[in-house]
This record gives C-alpha cells, sequence and structure tokens, in this order.
C-alpha cells in the first residue's frame, strides 16, 4: 500500500505514503482510490482529510511511469481526482511543504483546500516540455483568477502558499507552528455537512477582457519560448478555461498533453530530468556510504577559477580560506569576488547583508599552516604537473588526516597527482567549470585509489554547492574535454578546408548551441588550447591538428582578454566582430599547405561538430570512464552548452538514429583527416543491433 487510512472520530484520513516526495503512481493511485472509496462507504465516516506523510503533500506524477503502461493503467490520476470529486463526502485537501503538478491538481479536486504557510504550489510540468494534464489548466484559472493561472502555468515558478492565501486556491492557510492533521480535521468536521459540495468545475472564470488578455500573453510568451512549444501551448489551454465549458476546456487540455508528449522538446527536457537525478548514482557506491564532515574549505589559487570555487562555498554558508604563493595576487583574487558580489548586489540578486555575510566568510593568507584545518582543499592552479606536484606535496605535509585533497585540473592525470602524497584515497578530481560561480557542472574525477566514502562526500557536497556532479573515470580531459578536444579539432579542419569561424559558429548556434567554438575558444583563451597542443605534440604525435589556432596564437590573439582573438573586440565590449586579418590568415593557409578551399554548407558543419562529440562519447562509454550515456548528456547540457531542446549529444545521437550516425561518420572517414572519423567500437556495435546508447 502507499496510502494509509485512519479514521479520528468521524473524520476519515487518508494519508500519501510514497516517499519521496509521494509521487502519484499506480500503486499509489490504487490506495488513494481505494481509500476514498471506503471512507464513503462508511457511516460513520462524515468527512475526509487527504493529506501527505514526510516532506510533501505530493510532488505530482511519477515521471517514472511516462511512456510506460502504468501511465495508462487504471486508475489514471484523472480517475482518481473524478473518485475525489464525485465522493458524496467533503474531502479536505491537507497541504504542506509541497504541493506540485499533479499533487496540485489532485488538490483542486477536492472541495476544500487548507494548508501550512510555507509550502511550494507549482504546476511545473512546463519545464519538462508539458502542460498539467490533469485539470490543471482548467480548474487554476478558476480558482486564483486568469492571470496568476497563466503566469504560474507558462512559468512553472513554485508560490509560497501564505501568497495564495485570500485567493479561492485555499479556505484556510493557518499560522505557522499549527498542527496541520489536527487542525485539517477540525475544520473537516465544521464542513462536514454542508451542502451542495463545492466543486472548482462549477466556477466560473472572472476577467473583464479575457481575450484582449491571451492575446498580449500569446505574443510575449512566443517570443521568449525559443525553440519549446509547450509555454505557448500553456496559454492556449488556459485561455480555454476562460473560453469553453469546463468538460470542452478538459478535453482540449488533455489533447495538447498528448501531443506535447510525442515532442523531441518534451522527450529532451525528460531526459535531461531523468539523467540528472541518475548522475548522483554510483553502482558500487551505495546511499548509505558514510561521508565526511565538511564543514570548513580550502582553495589554492586565487585567480579567476579559484575566486570563482570559493564563492560556492561561501554561497553555501561555508568557510574558505583562499592561499596564494603573493600578496598583490591574493588581494586582487579578493577584490574580484568583492566586485563580483557588490554586481549581484547592484542587479537585486543579492541584498546588501547576505553580500556581507559571503565576504566576511571568505579569507585569504599566503601561509599552509593556515588551511591545515579544512576538511577539504581544492587546488586550483596553473594546469601544468610541476605545479600541481609542488601544491600536493605541500597539502600532504601540513593539511589534517582525513582531509580531502581535491584537484580542479581538467586534462592531467589525477593518478599521478594522487601519488604526489603519502593519502591517494583521500586525492578526488573536483573539475568546476569556469566561471566557477555561475556554471551548474562539476565533474567529479574517481582516480584508481579514490576513496568510496570520499566520492559520496564529494556527490554529497556539489548538491550542497548546488552544482551537478557527474563522476568520471581517469582519462586525458576526462568526459567533457575530451570528447571537447575532437569537437575543436573538426572545426579547426573546417577553417583549412573552406570555412571562416562566423560561419561555423553561427550555424552550431543556429543548432541550438549557446554558443560556437570560436566565441567559445576567445572566451575562454586560446592560450589554454595552445598550451594542451604543444603537450599532445611530445605526448601523442600521431595525432593531426590544424595549424590555424597555432598560428593565431603566435600573434598574441588569446581571444577577449587580448582584445583580439579569432575575432576583434573592442575596448570593454565582448562582442565578436569577424577579423579581416584572421580570414586573410586562414585563406593563406589553406594556400601554404595546399588545400583547394571549397564551399562548406551548415549541414556538414553540425553534422562534424555533433558527431565527433558522440563518436567519442561512445569510446569513453565503452571505456567506463562514463558511468552511462546520459551522464555524457548531462556533462555537455550544463557545462558545454549543448542545447537543451536536444537532449544532450548521445540523446541526440539516438533520435537520428545511430545507423545514420554511423554512415555520417563512415562519409567523413573518406575525406581529408579521416583517421580522426574511426567509428567507435560500441557505436557500431548499437547501430548494427537497432539499439540507442540510452536504451
Amino acid at each position: 500500500m502507499s496510502a494509509d487510512y485512519t479514521v479520528q472520530g468521524s473524520v476519515a484520513v487518508v494519508t500519501l505514503n510514497n516517499p519521496p516526495v509521494n509521487g502519484l503512481g499506480l500503486a499509489t493511485r490504487s490506495a488513494a482510490v481505494d481509500a476514498i472509496r471506503r471512507a464513503e462507504s462508511d457511516a460513520a465516516v462524515k468527512a475526509i482529510v487527504l493529506t501527505g506523510a514526510g516532506k510533501a503533500f505530493s510532488g505530482g506524477a511519477d515521471i517514472r511511469e511516462f511512456n510506460s503502461p502504468k501511465a495508462l493503467t487504471e486508475p489514471t490520476l484523472h480517475s482518481l481526482i473524478r473518485v475525489v470529486e464525485d465522493c458524496s463526502k467533503p474531502v479536505v485537501a491537507a497541504i504542506h511543504s509541497v504541493a506540485m503538478g499533479g499533487g496540485l491538481e489532485l488538490a483542486l479536486g477536492c472541495h476544500y483546500r487548507v494548508a501550512l504557510p510555507g509550502a511550494q504550489i507549482a504546476l511545473p510540468e512546463v519545464k519538462l516540455g508539458l502542460l498539467p494534464g490533469a485539470g490543471g489548466t482548467q480548474r487554476m484559472p478558476r480558482v486564483v483568477g486568469l492571470e496568476m493561472a497563466l503566469n504560474m502555468v507558462v512559468s512553472g515558478t513554485p508560490v509560497p502558499s501564505e501568497k495564495l492565501a485570500g485567493t479561492g486556491l485555499f479556505d484556510a492557510v493557518f499560522p505557522a507552528g499549527t498542527e496541520l492533521l489536527a487542525a485539517a480535521i477540525a475544520f473537516a468536521n465544521q464542513v462536514a455537512d454542508l451542502r451542495p459540495l463545492p466543486k472548482v468545475r462549477d466556477r466560473q472564470v472572472e476577467y473583464p477582457d479575457p481575450q484582449a488578455f491571451i492575446a498580449s500573453a500569446r505574443a510575449s510568451v512566443k517570443a521568449a519560448a525559443g525553440p519549446f512549444p509547450a509555454p505557448l501551448a500553456c496559454v492556449e489551454t488556459v485561455a480555454a478555461a476562460a473560453t469553453m465549458p469546463f468538460e470542452d476546456g478538459l478535453k482540449f487540455e488533455r489533447e495538447c498533453f498528448l501531443q506535447l508528449m510525442q515532442t523531441p522538446e518534451s522527450k529532451a527536457l525528460r531526459h535531461a530530468f531523468m539523467a540528472e537525478r541518475a548522475a548522483g548514482k554510483v553502482p558500487d557506491v551505495p546511499a548509505d556510504t558514510p561521508v565526511r564532515r565538511i564543514e570548513r574549505a580550502a582553495v589554492v589559487g586565487a585567480g579567476t577559477m579559484g575566486g570563482g570555487i570559493a564563492m560556492n562555498f561561501a554561497n553555501a554558508g561555508m568557510p574558505v580560506t583562499i592561499l596564494e604563493t603573493r600578496q598583490e595576487a591574493l588581494d586582487k583574487g579578493l577584490a574580484t569576488i568583492r566586485k563580483n558580489y557588490e554586481n549581484s548586489v547592484k542587479k537585486g540578486k543579492l541584498t546588501a547583508e547576505k553580500c556581507a555575510q559571503r565576504i566576511q566568510l571568505i579569507t585569504g593568507t599566503l601561509d599552509y599552516a593556515d588551511i591545515a584545518d579544512a576538511d577539504i582543499v581544492i587546488e586550483a592552479v596553473f594546469e601544468d604537473m610541476g605545479v600541481k606536484e609542488a601544491v600536493f606535496r605541500q597539502l600532504d605535509g601540513v593539511v589534517k588526516p582525513g582531509a580531502i585533497l581535491a584537484s580542479n585540473t581538467s586534462t592531467l592525470n589525477l593518478d599521478r597527482i594522487a601519488a604526489f602524497t603519502a593519502r591517494p584515497q583521500d586525492v578526488i578530481g573536483l573539475h568546476f567549470f569556469s566561471p566557477a560561480n555561475v556554471m551548474k557542472l562539476l565533474e567529479i574525477v574517481r582516480g584508481k585509489d579514490t576513496g568510496k566514502d570520499v566520492l559520496a562526500t564529494a556527490l554529497a557536497l556539489s548538491k550542497k554547492i548546488r552544482k551537478t556532479g557527474v563522476v568520471s573515470g581517469v582519462c586525458d580531459g576526462f568526459i567533457g574535454n575530451r570528447m571537447l578536444e575532437q569537437y575543436l579539432r573538426q572545426a579547426f579542419f573546417l577553417l583549412d578546408e573552406g570555412a571562416l569561424p562566423e560561419q561555423v559558429d553561427g550555424a552550431i548556434e543556429r543548432f541550438g548551441f549557446a554558443m560556437g567554438p570560436f566565441r567559445m575558444s576567445d572566451l575562454a583563451g586560446n592560450d589554454i588550447g595552445w598550451a594542451i597542443r604543444k603537450r599532445r605534440a611530445v605526448e601523442s604525435p600521431h595525432i593531426a591538428y590544424s595549424k590555424t589556432a597555432d598560428l593565431l596564437c603566435e600573434q598574441g590573439r588569446f581571444g577577449q582578454k587580448t582584445g583580439a582573438g579569432w575575432y576583434d573586440y573592442q575596448p570593454g565590449d565582448r562582442t565578436a566582430h569577424p577579423s579581416q586579418l584572421v580570414q586573410d590568415m586562414i585563406v593563406r593557409h589553406s594556400q601554404d599547405i595546399g588545400l583547394a578551399r571549397r564551399a562548406i554548407d551548415d549541414a556538414e558543419i553540425v553534422e562534424r561538430l555533433v558527431y565527433a562529440l558522440v563518436n567519442e562519447g561512445a569510446k569513453i562509454l565503452d571505456e567506463g570512464i562514463a558511468l552511462r550515456a546520459s551522464d555524457i548528456d548531462m556533462v555537455y547540457l550544463t557545462g558545454y552548452g549543448f542545447p537543451l531542446h536536444r537532449g544532450g549529444p548521445m540523446f541526440y545521437a539516438d533520435a537520428v538514429g545511430l545507423e545514420n550516425v554511423l554512415a555520417a561518420i563512415r562519409k567523413f572517414a573518406q575525406g581529408r583527416h579521416g583517421e580522426a572519423w574511426t567509428p567507435a567500437t560500441l557505436l557500431e556495435r548499437l547501430a548494427t543491433e537497432g539499439k540507442g546508447f540510452n536504451a
């Protein structure tokens, strides 16, 4: 059973009990229907209170049942709501903590609703590319008004219950500290004999000129929705509440919901939703693995990355010390942090009080002894093994036993770094992405000796500092940068063959990337890639690269920080302007290597860039560097600007069909630098079997 049934006096109490958020899966729906019918058939019961156990009234439908037989098995959510609404005895929803999606729709089907303050009320289906499909778009405007309902449905943003007090949604919002169940039972006793029973469906949507409002909303939502169809569908279904009879509106809502379920955008969003939750699960690290206490942090390096990392800890309320070797560098880093926080205050994103609190949590030092008591130390120094070695040998000699020693390395061998210490079990990679205080991704690199408790602690810490932690094994570049290298190789080869930076960037940005490879390189700094290629020339001289990027760096064009890179930049302006000098350099280089330039269309650009990611991702998956294909998708969705509506590179490949991806890769393997297109064994096998990466 996933709903409990008790009777207190003449009131039956039905408690949804399906941890963690009382999702309305089939078992819960069935148990709730049985409980309501049981109460209705009991002559001693005069009223019913419906509530939720634990930390939620209900978080809504069980997304795991989407596209499964269980989703359509009776009783559906529609049927449960109908049983509640048609009950001959008053049903009172007693709401606390969370009432979202289908959970809120169930409450709207009740005759009365009472709540505690602080409960989060939302219809967040739009975030999965859907709309409320169990009457939410029809009932919500009838209780909170057309405008508020539209805002809630289109945005999916939670609203605290106390802000909805006084609307028709709640018959009572009790004072803070009230014992909800007792108050709800008392309320149920008060209304037990009142008839007729109030039904939300019987109310009318009151709005002076609904057509004008809907027209305005339609225009603004269409402009902001981008590639996603759900927000506009939300507008149309909410509009139906004001323009159609209830049953017609309900039917229209259902039709729109089922249409959205089949859109690639919704499938991508649902994939991303599930992928984010799967990323925190490591097969050999059980959920009950002990974690270490992390109460004080330290960061080595006060540069852009080190400062951003420190801000994450301060934002989570944790004291953090930044270690530098020079006072000038330390002062500059602390000043940058202060400026970042003050800018947030100016933009209204942070109060002055919180700004002061966070700045106070960050201190600086030049002495390793001052970080000896840190529970975790994150190294964020220059990407050079010799520099890393010096830092980790110092940390090993100073930092207390049991502390976690983490490296922010983006490409270097973590096992070598761990070997610089006498405690490799305490060493882990925590690869933040720049700007570290903004970007959501945290690549958690597990070394061969990393302790399971250290890995579990890192995963828990990622949640505390509001990052999406994805576990990677050790290889050059880990998941994200190893794939990125193949993406960039193709981008540079395209320049040799006939494309220009603005064409390549334009094609991949129209595909949906936040930023093309050349604008991205200018932002990150072209000297970073230059250093990596120099290392590759020594370690892997057989790997071919275009020389164009090296020619660019030899001119000192490192990107935005030097005012010139693949593009030209004006002082104080990050707008990328195509550079005639760079164009001439690219064309001249093609001539120098004896390559006749050709016209390259956008489709080829997109396929070569995206399939380069896919092919390398398949190798990473096959090698066990990534635990699952969806982890690779999360890395690219949260760290590299891959378009959310396409679900990540591996999900996108599944959608295109792996046989089609493989055919394109084999075609590219016949062209220039075909050696870069050796198909991944896993890709070949899955394509032959007619399967996908995310099966």
